[in-house]
């Protein structure tokens, strides 16, 4: 199983995303062409409620533990609930890396 099914999987079933994009970002990175080592991850759930940024970002880290100790490098998060994604709609693009795509 590619490392997106498997980031994909284990978010839907532990955080029942309303909203859920995966972005692999690798090309952006000096990695091989087909990597899946860099992510940009948009998660809308409503289990955030009451849970600062930190905590979110930290369940999200518990979750995809095993992927990080096994290849994937980067993510880049964010997150919110229903109603904070009501009002913002739109997340931040992610800056190339230094002498990414080469």
């Amino acid at each position: 199983m590619k490392i997106y099914q498997v980031i994909e999987k284990k978010l839907k079933d532990s955080l029942s995303p309303i909203v859920l994009e995966i972005s692999n970002e690798s090309y952006k990175h000096t990695v091989p062409k087909d990597s899946e080592t860099h992510f940009r991850l948009l998660v809308v759930s409503a289990s955030f409620e009451q849970q600062s940024l930190v905590k979110r970002h930290q369940v999200i880290y518990g979750l995809l533990a095993d992927e990080l100790k096994n290849g994937l490098h980067a993510l880049a998060l964010n997150t919110y609930t229903p109603d904070e994604w009501d009002s913002h709609s739109k997340i931040p693009e992610s800056p190339n890396c230094i002498g990414g795509g080469r």
